[in-house]
């Protein structure tokens, strides 16, 4: 087995998430001596045993003193089978917009529970939220076995629990004890009926699937570039897929039809491109691309695949959000929507408050061009930006088009100058009020 696998932790505050990882990384030798002679020395007049494992994550000083996790840490290492990179995820409700960061880049989730406590609440959401956020594989990690005497009868019923919550994934329960290690780098003696692999080996042999070449063709346009007169060229990370010189390409959401002549590179001409490289384009017709254009392969191409179907351009979508604002969402303001290369301004038709996720309709101010979350993690995600402070408010993943207004909907909808007094009365001084309407003045004009 060979590759990188990135892992986040999910789950309820001091189910032992901290102490997994630190137990992981110190058995599989992954720590420096001087990290070990640190941690013992941290570890005194604690109650977490001769060593305390979570402080090999837990870096913050709150973090240390008040034996949570706050911040994602990230933490790498590797086996003579496989690399890792480890995000430990904070369990309080408070910090739950931690947790979704960390979950969004990772390729499988260990969710941990504790035995004695069961499923709670914050373990179901951050189950939710890294099922919303794409991650199809689970560890199910059933910590502190040894404070219930490792009674399968607890084992089997948390599993049951969590059996409709991960319906269509791929789970691995695991009982465990972060503390001690059972079931943590190898099988324990003290669970006999658990004929399984342990954490690591399943996280060493476990398949996922991130293939984003054999997907179709998406390349969000970020920059045109134009030395002379003799080139013009479209630069980007390709999204997903693979595109080849001569290839028919559609730019969108203007609709027009050309070919790639060239896929030029720092270091000179390919003949064929593929997810994530960052490639420079040209095409063979004299077309109208700007920052924010997605180039797609042409969908009813000659010997195009049978799934390179195209993706959507609307200007409103459901989608499933999580607010990250302590302001809450308000649906009478008009936010900064970034999604792919294209930013523009968009509203949301319902009020969410910190840590909230909900269903949410979003309409922007122009058509974009997406796919659906579960199809395009990056085509299918965007960011909510409030444009008083420029801060991340929140992360949403596109669940399906929107049905078209009706009518009366569209006429009951503010006009320009209605929105734009809106934008202004959202600001919060008047300085910021005149450069969110000339943003938003832009935004409409081009």
């Amino acid at each position: 087995m060979s590759g990188l696998l990135r892992i986040c932790t999910a789950g309820s505050v001091d189910d032992g998430k901290s102490t997994l990882i630190g137990r992981l990384l110190y058995d599989s030798r992954a720590v420096y001596e001087d990290q070990v002679a640190s941690v013992e020395k941290a570890s005194k007049n604690r109650v977490a045993g001769p060593i305390d494992f979570s402080l090999f994550t837990d870096g913050l000083r709150a973090e240390r003193e008040q034996g949570i996790t706050i911040d994602v840490a990230y933490r790498y290492f590797a086996t003579a089978r496989r690399k890792f990179i480890l995000a430990d995820t904070p369990g309080h409700e408070q910090y739950t917009r931690n947790m979704a960061t960390g979950a969004s880049t990772a390729d499988v989730a260990v969710l941990l529970v504790d035995a004695r406590n069961g499923v709670r609440t914050q373990s179901r959401r951050h189950a939710r939220i890294a099922r919303l956020l794409g991650i199809n594989d689970f560890v199910l990690a059933i910590n502190k076995m040894d404070l219930v005497d490792f009674d399968r009868n607890v084992y089997d019923g948390i599993v049951d629990d969590f059996e409709e919550l991960l319906r269509g994934a791929n789970a691995h329960p695991i009982p465990i004890s972060a503390l001690h290690g059972d079931n943590v780098t190898a099988q324990s003696d003290r669970t006999p009926w658990f004929k399984e692999k342990s954490l690591l080996e399943f996280l060493e042999t476990v398949e996922v699937d991130r293939n984003a070449s054999g997907k179709p063709f998406r390349f969000p346009v970020q920059l045109v570039i134009r030395p002379d007169q003799e080139f013009r060229g479209y630069a980007g990370q390709i999204a997903s897929g693979a595109i080849h010189v001569g290839d028919p390409v559609t730019v969108l959401p203007s609709g027009r039809t050309s070919r790639v002549k060239r896929i030029a590179t720092w270091d000179g001409d390919i003949e064929t491109a593929y997810a994530p490289m960052s490639v420079t384009l040209t095409i063979e017709d004299e077309i109208d691309i700007s920052r924010g254009d997605m180039i797609i392969a042409s969908p009813n191409a000659e010997g195009g695949s049978a799934h390179n179907h195209p993706p959507f351009v609307e200007s409103r979508f459901d989608a499933e959000m999580v607010w990250m604002d302590e302001r809450p969402l308000d649906p009478a303001r008009v936010y900064l929507l970034k999604q792919a290369t294209r930013v523009l301004n968009a509203e949301v038709n319902r009020g969410l408050v910190l840590n909230q996720i909900g269903s949410v309709t979003v309409t922007a101010s122009k058509p974009i061009v997406f796919d659906r979350y579960t199809d395009n993690r990056f085509t299918g995600s965007f960011i909510l930006i409030d444009p008083a402070t420029n801060f991340t408010a929140g992360a949403g993943m596109i669940t399906s088009t929107s049905a078209s207004e009706d009518a009366e909907t569209t006429l009951a909808r503010p006009n320009v100058a209605e929105r734009l007094a809106q934008i202004a009365r959202g600001a919060a001084t008047d300085a910021e009020a005149v450069e969110a309407v000339r943003r938003a003045l832009e935004d409409i004009l081009k």
